[in-house]
């Protein structure tokens, strides 16, 4: 059976496979899911980034988001740092040019001056936005000769070359703070597993496994489920009906 809604989905290198996307919102205090929406697995539109900011939607005041890479674009991170929420989104790795070689990290850039410092400390200007993506290029070039750290940088004959992205600053301050405060990974650390625990919930017992053909079916079903499940939720934490209205118990402290 073919559902022709489905998409063909890379979550990793090695790791393919058939289907739609479910993403999640969830109060990992309670585990109880706050906004869901299942999409196609593939397509901008369908990104975790940009389905991530409609289930943040419905937030009547700022909150503490937690997330995994796939929701920590640049465009994303303003979105909602602009919307007053305290951003707790693993950053993506930096890849170097080279195995164990020099990052963009190790180059001194500064998007308002227009200048990148490579490692060794030459300077070169940084070009104006441009393409499609808007993006900003530092070019070494000749610069890169006779470089006795070059091996470790690039295999570019022609030199280093550098592409700045539009919302370079958002994210390398939001990769030295992952990278350096105990309290961000402190908190990152504590509320993950709960967040992972509510995901298991979701697809346990082959309920990672679609039953409906197309997008708002299936949409629906999970809907039904997560309701089903917060429900539960409830009721292990303590749900009363009692007067005429409903009470969780209070906690234990």
């Amino acid at each position: 059976t073919v559902d022709p809604e489905s998409r063909h989905i890379h979550k990793t290198r090695s790791h393919q496979q058939d289907g739609f996307k479910a993403h999640l919102a969830v109060e990992p205090e309670t585990g109880l899911y706050t906004a869901l929406a299942l999409r196609p697995g593939a397509g901008p539109e369908h990104h975790e980034a940009a389905v991530g900011l409609d289930l943040l939607a419905g937030e009547d005041e700022p909150v503490d988001a937690f997330g995994d890479t796939a929701y920590s674009t640049g465009e994303t991170r303003q979105a909602l740092e602009e919307a007053g929420h305290r951003l707790f989104l693993k950053p993506a790795p930096l890849r170097p040019a080279v195995p164990d070689g020099f990052t963009l990290d190790d180059f001194a850039i500064d998007t308002t001056a227009a200048t990148v410092t490579c490692p060794t400390g030459r300077t070169v200007g940084l070009s104006g936005p441009g393409g499609r993506h808007h993006q900003r290029r530092a070019v070494f070039k000749g610069l890169c000769t006779g470089c006795p750290l070059r091996e470790q940088c690039t295999k570019a004959r022609a030199g280093r070359v550098l592409t700045i992205r539009p919302h370079h600053d958002l994210q390398a301050a939001a990769r030295r703070q992952a990278a350096t405060d105990p309290a961000w990974q402190a908190d990152y650390r504590r509320w993950r597993p709960p967040v992972e625990r509510a995901v298991a919930w979701l697809v346990h017992r082959g309920n990672r496994r679609l039953r409906y053909r197309g997008t708002i079916s299936n949409n629906a079903w999970l809907h039904t489920r997560a309701a089903a499940l917060n429900l539960r939720r409830l009721i292990n934490l303590g749900l009363t009906h009692t007067g005429g209205a409903w009470h969780l118990a209070p906690a234990i402290t």
